[in-house]
């Protein structure tokens, strides 16, 4: 098993969504020619944005054209499943491109195995974490607050290969969650750990104990 980790810093969604498509094609290709490959894991940080996936609901895209350039954000209709969910500034986002056969998985197991990782590192910061029946990602309940999403989850599978993945608010601005109904939901609260614990979290300590929870978990 080949499994390469890069960190692309902050880099435009559309830049980011290119890259990972010639990561994905590449490697289906040469899976299907029987030839060695590379799976990954990349870590990333968007500029605001807002993307839809297959399932989505425009309706739950509560801003104008207008009203999204005056808050310096973007909106993208792509090829994951889920709804609509933001990536902004303080979050970390991770994709991972695999070959789910390579490591035994089918695609709801490989999507459990993320809830999986997120809980991990909530955990490492003293925070519970968990699932929601029929709502993927991971939540938090207690503290007095409304069940809350910290960290969203959305995929694309083919030939057994994976795209997109997971967005996990460390330090986010909490505010353009605001402007949408977040993965269709209107009953549930968002969160991050920088909320959940009172103080702000180094996002690189947070990609690397993200990390270290997808190499044990894979």
């Amino acid at each position: 098993m080949k499994l390469t980790v890069t960190d692309w810093g902050t880099v435009a969604y559309d830049d980011a969504w290119q890259r990972q498509t010639r990561l994905f094609d590449e490697l289906i290709q040469l899976k299907q020619a029987g030839l060695p490959y590379e799976n990954h894991i990349i870590f990333c940080e968007h500029p605001h944005v807002y993307t839809i996936g297959r399932s989505g609901k425009e309706n739950n895209m509560l801003l104008s054209e207008e009203r999204l350039r005056e808050i310096g954000a973007t909106y993208y209709h792509i090829d994951r499943g889920g709804d609509i969910t933001y990536h902004g500034p303080g979050q970390v986002v991770c994709y991972p491109i695999v070959n789910l056969e390579e490591f035994e998985l089918g695609l709801k197991e490989y999507v459990h195995l993320l809830e999986e990782a997120v809980i991990g590192v909530c955990t490492s910061y003293g925070i519970a974490a968990g699932r929601l029946a029929k709502a993927t990602g991971v939540w938090i309940e207690g503290g007095g607050n409304p069940i809350r999403k910290v960290c969203a989850i959305g995929v694309r599978s083919s030939h057994f290969v994976t795209m997109h993945g997971l967005a996990l608010n460390v330090n986010t601005d909490l505010r353009y969650f605001s402007y949408i109904n977040p993965c269709g939901f209107v009953d549930k609260g968002v969160t991050s750990l920088q909320h959940e614990l009172g103080r702000e979290v180094a996002i690189g300590e947070v990609k690397s104990r993200l990390e270290e929870q997808l190499r044990q978990l894979l």
